[in-house]
């Protein structure tokens, strides 16, 4: 393994890990909140989980705002029914909407790139990423896709870089891997 290799291999590495220290502590949350705080856990989302196309526009604000909210938010608003089949159906929904959002993202950045807004959120939140960018290339794409980097602001970044935009939507299809396993280990939380 050349030292290139090895540097994108830890930095995927590092960035997974530091996504499953996020899931490990939502479920913690979930399941304390769940016991002790709450048993019925979704009823202070009484006056919004009833209405699913205002939690699908939240959704899709926070998504292309840089995912403003977690998706295991929605995540846990979805196990309202308790059916697995419309757990899952669900779980879809949001993960064609957030790689929506990203695509979104990557024709914000590459329509974008010139003007002040965009070159603020560049300083502001995107300059490390635009270095591990050229690091990193698609090993950056994939990690904002699967773990808890800003996958609309890379988005962003990889638009704005003119980044191929065929290769683009190869790699971020990483982002349906993240909600159906993230989605699962939520589902087993709410089952103990």
């Amino acid at each position: 393994m050349t030292d290139t290799e090895l540097k994108k291999s830890s930095f995927f590495l590092r960035n997974l890990l530091r996504g499953l220290i996020w899931l490990c502590v939502i479920i913690i949350i979930f399941i304390l909140f769940k016991k002790f705080v709450s048993p019925n856990y979704l009823t202070w989302l009484e006056p919004v989980y009833d209405n699913p196309t205002v939690v699908y526009l939240v959704f899709l604000a926070s998504e292309v705002i840089v995912g403003i909210v977690p998706p295991e938010v929605f995540f846990i608003w979805a196990l309202r029914n308790g059916s697995v089949s419309d757990y899952a159906v669900i779980i879809t929904v949001l993960a064609i909407i957030s790689y929506l959002a990203g695509i979104t993202g990557y024709f914000i950045g590459l329509y974008l790139q010139r003007t002040l807004f965009f070159q603020y959120l560049k300083a502001k939140f995107l300059g490390k990423a635009e270095k591990h960018l050229h690091t990193y290339g698609p090993y950056l794409i994939i990690v904002a896709a699967f773990t808890p980097l800003p996958f609309s602001g890379v988005s962003m970044l990889v638009g704005s870089i003119r980044y191929s935009f065929k290769k683009y939507l190869l790699y971020s299809l990483t982002r349906f891997l993240r909600f159906w396993t993230y989605s699962w280990f939520i589902w087993e939380a709410n089952m103990i």
